[in-house]
């Protein structure tokens, strides 16, 4: 009956061990993989054409590359008007790599990565693509991936999601000032996005979130 007892506090004992060592574990498991998981990145194929995102530098050099290799024969710019080299916006950038503006389509409105899947989806219907490769920057395409898979869901539309080279430090991301803000910025907008914080609203969010952080 002793052993009986003494068993079921060891029990209990390696049970609260347990459950106090799973936030830590965590933690680690987060500090250790959380820059990595970020990342995603398929081998390219055959697609009716390559959707660039707007917001990072080498993100239109990436698409200009695929389109030359022969993987598309179209580019979608997503956000076009926005800055995107010393060429100027997307529309230059992409003229200024070679690319003949016959071959690129535009979409001017988008200002999240939500709204680059949500007005590229009826650019893409209306020019009768089934296929697309998505095109930005390295530690933002696990969130470009669930969000294109969500709103593209059931449109019939094959993606292929290629990322482009950021600098970004995913193996070691809190050893410099930018990889450390890259991957604050990027969870805390996956877990918007997650709760239906988008666009202009998400921005808010964040920045609000950013400052409590700076203030405290």
């Amino acid at each position: 009956m002793g052993n009986l007892i003494v068993s079921k506090k060891t029990g209990k004992r390696r049970k609260k061990i347990l459950f106090l060592s799973l936030p830590v574990l965590l933690i680690v498991v987060f500090f250790f993989g959380g820059g990595r998981f970020l990342l995603y990145n398929q081998a390219p194929k055959q697609a009716d054409v390559i959707i660039v995102l707007s917001g990072g530098a080498g993100r239109g050099e990436k698409g200009a590359e695929l389109y030359k290799e022969g993987y598309a024969p179209y580019l979608l710019l997503s956000n076009s008007k926005e800055y995107a080299s010393s060429s100027g916006d997307m529309l230059q950038t992409a003229l200024a790599l070679g690319i003949s503006q016959d071959d690129i389509l535009l979409e001017h409105a988008a200002q999240s990565t939500y709204q680059n899947a949500e007005l590229t989806l009826p650019i893409m219907k209306q020019n009768g693509f089934s296929s697309a490769i998505v095109v930005s920057s390295d530690f933002h395409m696990r969130r470009v991936k669930l969000l294109f898979d969500h709103i593209y869901k059931n449109s019939g539309i094959e993606l292929t999601y290629i990322s482009s080279d950021s600098g970004y430090n995913a193996n070691t991301w809190w050893s410099d000032r930018y990889s450390r803000e890259t991957t604050f910025n990027e969870y805390t907008k996956m877990m918007g996005n997650a709760f239906g914080y988008n666009g202009s609203e998400a921005k808010s969010a964040l920045n609000q979130i950013k400052r409590w952080f700076r203030q405290n």
